[in-house]
């Protein structure tokens, strides 16, 4: 029993000195984290964690604006040339020019040519409306491109490849205004024209439709150069 006895108060003294140890340990802990250092670190542990979420959160913003903003300026630009390559239809306001044979009889001696509607003329009225400022033109809803052609067929004129008689109805989308009064400058292509009797009406009107470019675009010869368009 002495022996049983001596053993419970051992055990027992072990648990009272590990008890303390366990207390002073708590203690030395629960000062540590008391202490104003301690706290601080905490907090800015905290705050640092809350700032690298707040980081990704305005990255992933920042990369969403760019992605929608790169995509609408390449939107805009890709319709932008469409438009200048004559592959889109547009309407806007402008004059419509109606151009005829002349109906003045003929008189002995006189060449019946000189009485006819020819390619330069369309030429003319075409080149005057551009430096007018015409945006779009189009000639008997053939679209004019960079590489249309305008050119005598016998009793007709081939538009991008395309027949037609007069009369001949050109198209174009522009200051009304401007293109108008450089068609009927005094000396200018309309009197020339209507010198010889052909017939030309100028119409200027709120809206003008201008059809997209039919045909295909093929390029044997030219390349584009190398960085270019790159930015």
């Amino acid at each position: 029993m002495g022996h049983i006895k001596q053993g419970q108060v051992a055990i027992a003294f072990v648990c009272v000195v590990l008890g303390i140890m366990i207390a002073v340990q708590f203690r030395t802990t629960q000062d540590i984290r008391s202490t104003l250092p301690y706290q601080r670190v905490e907090d800015m542990a905290q705050r640092l964690s809350q700032t690298e979420k707040e980081r990704d959160a305005l990255a992933n913003e920042v990369e969403k604006l760019r992605k929608a903003a790169g995509s609408g300026v390449v939107s805009q630009e890709l319709e932008t040339i469409k438009m200048g390559a004559g592959t889109v239809a547009l309407t806007g306001p402008g004059v419509v020019v109606t151009i005829d044979d002349s109906k003045r009889p003929t008189k002995p001696g006189e060449n019946p040519n000189l009485y006819l509607i020819h390619d330069d003329d369309i030429l003319k009225v075409i080149n005057e409306l551009r430096a007018a400022g015409a945006e779009a033109i189009a000639v008997n809803e053939q679209r004019l491109i960079a590489t249309s052609e305008i050119r005598c067929a016998g009793p007709t004129l081939s538009v991008n490849n395309t027949h037609y008689s007069p009369p001949y109805e050109i198209r174009a989308i522009g200051d009304s205004q401007t293109m108008e009064n450089a068609l009927r400058l005094r000396g200018g292509v309309a009197e020339t024209l209507q010198f010889w009797g052909i017939q030309v009406g100028i119409k200027a009107q709120e809206k003008v439709d201008i059809p997209a470019y039919k045909g295909s675009f093929r390029f044997d010869y030219a390349k584009p150069v190398a960085g270019e368009g790159k930015q």
